[in-house]
Order: C-alpha cells, then sequence, then structure tokens
C-alpha cells in the first residue's frame, strides 16, 4: 500500500504532501496521527528550518474522512468531544505550536478541516482554481478543528459567520481579499513559490522566528502588561542564540548575515 503522505527533507525545509487525490486528501485517522507526528518531529528538528504542507491532485484537503470509524458504531456520551480533542483539535495546536515557519501550499479544495490546516498556518500560498468551504452547515455540524477560534481572528465575527452560516464555496481571489491567503498565483507555479518561501525562512534565524510566532500567536488572547511581558522575555532568550549575535555582527562589520538557526 502506497503511503498517503509523503514527507522529505532538503536544504532545511520538511515537505509534507497528503497523497490521497481519489478522496480530494480526506484525513482518515491513521493520516491525520501520521501528520500530527511529523509536524512535531519537525518542530524538534536542529536541521529542519521550515515546513511546507500541500496536497496532489485536485484537493488540498478534504477535511476529515467521515466514511470511517469516526461516525459508524454506538457512541456513549463524551465520546464526540473527546474524539475531536484527540483528533482534529490536536492537528491544528500541531500546527499552531509548531516552532518552525509552516507554509500552507493550497493546491485545490481545502474544505471543512482541511481548510483549517490551512488558516492554522503562518503563510498561505494558494493556486487560482483553489477554494476553500466551510461545509460543516451543509451537514447541520457545528465547525470544528478550531475554525470558530481561528476565523474571527484572522477575518473578523461578521466575516467569520458568513462564510460559517452559509457554508459557501470562497474562491482564492475572494479569500485572499479576505486576509486568509496571502498570495495567489497561478496554478503552475504554486510549488516554485512556496519553495521560494520555503528557501528564504530557512536562510533565516530559526529561533527568533520561532519566538517571533510564539508571541503573535498568543497576543489576540492577552492583554498589553501580559503581551509586553512576554516580548520582553522572548528578547532575553533570543539573545542567547548565535544567530542573534551573527546578526549584531553583520551590523557593526556591514556584511550580510549568515544565520544557522542555532
Amino acid at each position: 500500500m502506497k503511503p498517503s503522505i509523503h514527507h522529505r527533507t532538503e536544504q532545511h525545509v520538511t515537505h509534507l504532501t497528503l497523497d490521497r487525490p481519489e478522496a480530494l486528501n480526506a484525513l482518515t485517522p491513521d493520516m491525520r496521527d501520521h501528520l500530527i507526528a511529523l509536524l512535531t518531529d519537525a518542530s524538534a528538528a536542529p536541521d529542519v528550518r521550515a515546513v511546507v504542507l500541500t496536497g496532489t491532485g485536485r484537493g488540498f484537503c478534504a477535511g476529515a474522512d467521515l466514511r470511517g470509524g469516526a461516525v459508524a458504531g454506538e457512541r456513549i456520551p463524551g465520546d464526540v468531544s473527546r474524539t475531536l480533542r484527540l483528533g482534529a483539535q490536536r492537528l491544528i495546536a500541531a500546527v499552531l505550536d509548531c516552532e518552525k515557519p509552516v507554509i500552507a501550499a493550497v493546491n485545490g479544495t481545502a474544505a471543512g478541516l482541511g481548510a483549517h490546516l490551512a488558516f492554522a498556518c503562518d503563510l498561505v500560498l494558494a493556486a487560482e482554481s483553489a477554494r476553500f468551504i466551510e461545509v460543516f452547515v451543509r451537514r447541520a455540524l457545528v465547525p470544528d478543528g478550531g475554525g470558530a477560534y481561528l476565523l474571527p481572528r484572522l477575518i473578523g465575527p461578521q466575516r467569520a459567520k458568513e462564510l460559517l452560516f452559509f457554508g459557501d464555496a470562497l474562491p482564492a481571489a475572494d479569500a485572499e481579499r479576505l486576509g486568509l491567503v496571502n498570495r495567489v498565483v497561478r496554478d503552475g507555479e504554486l510549488d516554485k513559490t512556496a519553495g521560494e518561501w520555503a528557501t528564504r525562512l530557512a536562510a533565516a534565524p530559526t529561533r527568533a522566528l520561532a519566538l517571533t510566532k510564539q508571541l503573535v500567536n498568543a497576543s489576540l488572547d492577552t492583554d498589553r502588561t501580559t503581551a509586553f511581558a512576554a516580548e520582553a522575555a522572548a528578547q532575553e532568550i533570543n539573545m542567547t542564540t548565535e544567530d542573534a549575535r551573527e546578526g549584531l555582527a553583520s551590523f557593526v562589520e556591514r556584511r550580510c548575515p549568515e544565520f544557522r538557526g542555532r
């Protein structure tokens, strides 16, 4: 049986590709857990300095595979919430908590959990043919995978409710206009652009990026005093890194810095 997620690390960039095109890369429980493990490994690996997440075929990710055991059979109270905590929510947390910048290269349809997987990434590139769909309302379901947490923080509550209440397909250009996507590129240029962005991130000061990501992700849930204290602590920690010393030295010596991710 061929693997449903391909992964490789080249030039300090880990590439994760969902490869179940016949199902628009819908995530089975095994795929989801494998993806969580790969993101956790990339976060901890010193040699990894950026991550690119994409899919094969016409879909980026059609969400959770609802044809599997997650919705089948008898359930008792607590089963659903437990499944979400250990499944979809854990996946989104693995992206948000990854200490390396994660780029979503959205090659096609991103629906339900698949859309939230993209929105959780630090940077989102979308092919012109990509579209985002909050499908939950179409099935009389409540949004999961952090959708009601992520969307209001990205585009505000009114726009978030519009997407969640109607479940209409959102073309890539409209997603960019709303601020859900950083850039829309031609379908044939998606991999190239994602590679260029990842290369730039892999050459950047990795620990400084990790601390910056942590500060930004926490900023909307904290008051100013807490945010300023976290900023000061992050600056203190970062000044102990080799890259920070290299950055200051290169400024004084008027040369380009060479960061090593340490």
